[in-house]
């Protein structure tokens, strides 16, 4: 499922610290040659640069690719080169700082992760932020969306297959009366969302479409404008089909007059090693065009060749 491709035979550590100080040096950088590298190495090989590097050379490898290159390309290598679990902490902490409705990005680190994942991520963003993940989103968020948001980020959810089918008839049937009485952030549908196993949630969902005859997500589309069953839906969407969501993201980035980069650099950059591929073949199936067409069709330069190289682009 992934689109990460790395070398058979992937040279010694050394060997890409030592191309990779060559890449920084002299007159100019060689861009060409840090994609060639960090865009061909697993996060557990970029670890291992990482920590080579410094020891070689006494510098962070994040600060000389800071010192030498920038724009959506030093964006896209920064947070490549990252730690999963510290990349997502990066990601949050620029959401909460820079909240506003619309923001969809804690949605995705709380239910497109697992719960050992999700956990891992609070944890690399006490270590970095002093502070935890669920304290800063309770001080920056407000109303409903803290509401929600707080006990998502903090939920340890079962992880097995194991599914309780009158839970999930009952459950269903509450989340149809909170919606049919437009109680979209009543205590019991929050309940339901952050503390139920995604197994289990995928029963109760695929209950409500049989029990009403249509999916939960149509009926929270009641006003298409309103932020907060935006972010419900998000919620569920990417509980039940994350390919299909994150398809959504990075067709909404490239469509229309101009590109958020930020959203597409975001994408790619995390999902590279985990269903990229799915989100490829989602895209192509919704848009009748390859994925790596549009993005070199909406990006250049060796921003666009970063990114092609996380598509899986020889």
């Amino acid at each position: 499922m992934a689109t990460l491709k790395v070398p058979t035979a992937v040279p010694p550590v050394a060997d890409d610290c030592e191309q990779l100080r060559k890449a920084f040096q002299g007159w100019g950088t060689n861009e060409a040659l840090i994609i060639s590298i960090l865009g061909h190495r697993d996060a557990a090989q970029r670890r291992a640069i990482r920590h080579a590097y410094a020891e070689a050379y006494g510098e962070e490898l994040l600060r000389s690719i800071t010192d030498e290159i920038s724009g959506d390309f030093e964006r896209a290598v920064i947070l490549w080169t990252l730690e999963p679990a510290e990349r997502d902490a990066v990601l949050a902490n620029e959401a909460v700082r820079k909240w506003q409705p619309g923001s969809w990005v804690l949605v995705e680190i709380a239910c497109a992760r697992g719960s050992a994942q999700l956990l891992t991520v609070r944890q690399a963003y006490h270590d970095r932020f002093k502070r935890s993940l669920e304290e800063d989103v309770a001080a920056h968020l407000t109303g409903d969306f803290r509401k929600l948001l707080v006990p998502l980020v903090s939920a340890y959810r079962y992880e097995g297959p194991e599914v309780n089918t009158r839970l999930a008839h009952s459950e269903a049937n509450i989340l149809h009366e909170k919606i049919h009485h437009k109680a979209y952030s009543d205590d019991e549908i929050i309940r339901i969302l952050t503390t139920r196993s995604k197994a289990q949630l995928l029963a109760t969902f695929n209950h409500y479409n049989d029990a009403f005859g249509h999916p939960i997500n149509k009926d929270l589309k009641v006003d298409p404008e309103d932020e907060f069953l935006k972010t419900l839906r998000a919620v569920i969407r990417c509980f039940t089909c994350p390919d299909r969501y994150f398809e959504k993201v990075i067709r909404l980035a490239i469509a229309g007059v101009g590109t958020d980069e930020n959203s597409l650099t975001r994408v790619i950059t995390t999902r590279a090693e985990v269903d990229l591929k799915l989100i490829k073949e989602a895209y192509q199936k919704r848009n009748s065009a390859p994925l790596e067409r549009a993005v070199a069709g909406d990006t250049s330069g060796d921003y666009e060749r970063m990114l092609l190289a996380l598509l899986g682009q020889e």
